[in-house]
């Protein structure tokens, strides 16, 4: 325990969070979201010795996973996502690429199932499927870590948006309340825009609690 330095720098027109979730053992360095800046974070990653391993998605909005292709190829590392997000990543229509910047389509390397096992930069992430902000979004659990990557379901005191291309409202919540406010209260929540929370303190004040 305790290996894990969690890093973010928030990036693009829409202020999305990329994380960097770095071994501190071995300098292997997980990109959670990264956004629209391809120089920004590849910049990142290279600094220090570390070592990025793979490229994690949380969901398929352009916003979050712009400039995921480009730093793939550069940095030779693979792309995962929720199999269920495909179509939307395939649409710039939906992915809303189109009508917010440049269209953009992605096809994941790996393609990920709710409560599948991952084990990568040294950590075990457990994926949790939390359709409701889109119909493919996940949430990455490092049990080990205390630590929740939320993307746009699990905001500080709210939740994302619902009235997007596959999203639902009555899924949100029951991600919300079924699948992560389940979790250990004392798991810190970083989520895909704004600050971090906890689980206990969203179990007191979110609004789908």
């Amino acid at each position: 325990m305790g290996k894990l330095k969690t890093a973010c720098a928030v990036l693009g027109m829409i202020s999305t969070n990329c994380y960097f979730a770095e071994n501190t053992e071995t300098g292997e360095v997980l990109i959670i979201d990264p956004a629209d800046d391809a120089f920004a974070v590849r910049s990142w990653c290279l600094n220090d010795g570390r070592k990025p391993a793979a490229i994690l998605l949380t969901h398929g909005h352009f916003d979050h996973m712009g400039a995921a292709d480009e730093l793939r190829k550069s940095l030779g590392i693979q792309v995962y996502a929720a199999k269920a997000e495909a179509p939307l990543l395939a649409s710039a229509a939906d992915n809303l690429s189109a009508a917010w910047s440049s269209p953009v389509t992605l096809k994941a390397d790996v393609e990920l199932e709710d409560g599948q096992e991952l084990f990568l930069a040294g950590f075990r992430i457990q994926v949790i499927a939390t359709p409701g902000h889109t119909a493919g979004g996940l949430c990455y659990y490092l049990p080990e870590e205390n630590t929740l990557f939320s993307g746009d379901t699990l905001f500080l005191g709210s939740y994302g948006r619902v009235d997007f291309p596959t999203s639902s409202m009555a899924d949100m919540k029951r991600s919300v309340k079924e699948k992560l406010l389940v979790l250990p209260e004392d798991t810190t929540v970083f989520p895909g825009h704004g600050e971090a929370t906890t689980i206990g303190y969203e179990k007191m004040y979110n609004p789908l609690a």
